[in-house]
């Protein structure tokens, strides 16, 4: 079970799963990124149109979560708290790199 880093899944419509991410106990950037990726793989996603990841993460993590889901996604977009939107950020035939989701 991942201490050092939590990720729950949420159906927001038929094709589109929000990821909410955090931090959970205290600990370096490797342990983390067991942790993310252990916390992805036990949520056994099945894939579909597009993916919103949104909480905090380190950089490392961040990369971990993303190439996990990549490839299961035609679409991957973070959360720019700036923004007030998701913005695209892998794209494989789905929405523009670039382009923001409204929240």
């Amino acid at each position: 079970m991942a201490n050092t880093y939590k990720i729950s899944a949420e159906t927001v419509s038929e094709n589109t799963v929000l990821l909410k991410l955090a931090f959970g106990e205290p600990a370096q950037n490797d342990e983390i990124v067991r942790d993310a990726v252990a916390a992805l793989e036990d949520l056994n996603l099945q894939g579909g149109e597009t993916v919103l990841l949104n909480g905090p993460a380190s950089l490392p993590a961040a990369c971990a979560i993303a190439h996990g889901v990549c490839h299961l996604y035609k679409e991957v977009a973070v959360f720019d708290p700036k923004m007030g939107a998701y913005v695209v950020a892998v794209s494989h035939g789905g929405r523009e790199i670039g382009t923001l989701i409204k929240a």
